[in-house]
């Protein structure tokens, strides 16, 4: 893998369509000049050679587009050097020392200081100053032609030593210290890069490690509260012998608590369990039969505060491909939090959307809202906004980070839209096909 997570052929696939798409502003940027240069500016330039060099260009850049997924890293080497050796023909033909776009040169070094290594960067560069050497030289002794830029060179410098030796030494200088430059730089990052992707890799291991030990503690505690609570109600139902009003005051209460540490720990291990699963187990379901059954979860609740939960399906939406429990178990949470969060009376929605390849779920309450700033945290792990503690207390603020959880192993998104005092809109996207995240 490489340091942003993506395997070594896709990341050179990835550097190879930058280098094509960069190629193909350039051809149209050669025709541009050479048309502005004969027809505006009226020097005149050997026309059919131009072409003939944007004709090149055009027929590799194809040949490279199409062969994009079968390319190496050597590619990258081969295309460059392609590039240069077209930079200094076109230049040639178009005023060959005189022409001030031989300064290209440069941003081709860039280039291959960003895709290739320091060594091959090297390589190309000296590649460039023999191209740029060998130009100047066939023209100074004439063994080519020199292609003057008429009305834009006053005097015709090709044999100029004076001016062809500063000029060659800025240019060599140039591209040997942009080189260096860009590799040096190029060189921290990559180094910085693969820094981060080392902690990041053994930061994502001691999670892992942490939830382990956390999903093992959790276990045990379930099965001594689930003996704990065994007993109490044991107990409380007069199975030992009969209680006085206080001794049956006491253990209701301590089978309250009880019930309610058990909410809890169960929400952890089921957090736990899903962010340690590589993969969860997924098949073909009827989303909108899960969605009537989470309605049904919760609608005694609902009608016991007099709220009546609206849903509204589109014809489209039925079978989808994912773990249908979870998804059951996501919807219904955040229903059971629209209910909890809605003063009796008011209202509570589900509307479910066909989105082509997905499908849009959207719950809506006139509950108390989110207070503004406490958006963002909503879904961290046992967080809950300072309105919601204060309206009921109970509450484990692992819900919606297990929703979170979920959506996202589905490949999914879930957000919110809220507004203190005037109810929240919880908004889940799924992909029909069931696309692991």
């Amino acid at each position: 893998m490489t340091r942003a997570g993506k395997t070594v052929e896709e990341s050179i696939v990835e550097r190879s369509r930058w280098l094509i798409s960069l190629r193909w502003i350039a051809i149209a940027g050669v025709i541009l000049t050479a048309a502005a240069a004969n027809l505006v500016f009226k020097i005149p330039l050997p026309v059919i050679p131009l072409l003939s060099i944007v004709g090149i260009l055009i027929v590799y850049n194809l040949i490279f587009t199409f062969l994009i997924v079968r390319l190496r890293d050597g590619f990258a080497n081969l295309q460059i050097s392609l590039d240069l050796a077209c930079l200094a023909t076109l230049v040639h033909f178009s005023g060959g020392i005189e022409n001030p776009f031989l300064f290209y040169f440069i941003f081709h070094m860039i280039i291959a200081s960003i895709l290739l290594s320091r060594r091959a960067a090297f390589l190309q560069a000296t590649f460039a100053v023999a191209l740029f050497l060998a130009m100047v030289t066939i023209e100074y002794t004439g063994a080519m032609r020199h292609y003057c830029l008429v009305s834009f060179i006053i005097k015709d410098q090709h044999s100029n030593l004076l001016y062809i030796g500063v000029v060659s030494f800025v240019f060599v200088s140039t591209l040997y210290i942009a080189v260096y430059m860009a590799t040096s730089i190029t060189k921290r990052l990559r180094e910085r890069e693969a820094s981060l992707a080392q902690a990041n890799a053994l930061l994502n291991e001691k999670d892992r490690i942490k939830s382990e030990y956390v999903l093992r503690v959790t276990h045990d505690i379930k099965e001594h509260l689930s003996a704990i609570q065994s007993c109490v109600e044991t107990v409380a139902g007069g199975i030992a012998g009969e209680l006085n009003e206080k001794q049956a005051n006491l253990l209701q209460r301590a089978d309250d608590r009880t019930a309610k540490l058990m909410v809890f720990v169960k929400a952890l291990v089921e957090i736990t369990r899903i962010k340690l699963a590589q993969e969860i187990e997924f098949d073909y379901f009827s989303l909108k039969d899960t969605i009537e059954s989470a309605i049904n979860f919760v609608d005694t609740k609902a009608r016991n505060k007099g709220i009546i939960i609206n849903s509204s399906i589109a014809p489209a939406v039925d079978m989808i491909n994912g773990a249908q429990v979870y998804i059951e178990e996501t919807i219904a949470n955040i229903l059971a939090n629209a209910v909890k969060y809605t003063s009796a009376g008011g209202r509570v929605s589900i509307d479910v959307e066909d989105d082509g390849g997905n499908v849009l779920i959207r719950v809506r309450d006139t509950g108390i809202g989110i207070p503004k700033g406490e958006i963002g945290k909503l879904f961290e792990e046992f967080y809950r906004a300072t309105n919601a503690r204060f309206t009921e207390k109970s509450g484990t603020g692992l819900g919606l980070a297990i929703a979170k959880q979920v959506v996202a192993r589905h490949g999914g998104k879930i957000w919110v839209e809220s507004e203190e005092g005037a109810g929240s809109t919880f908004s889940i996207i799924l992909p029909k096909g069931g696309v692991q995240g």
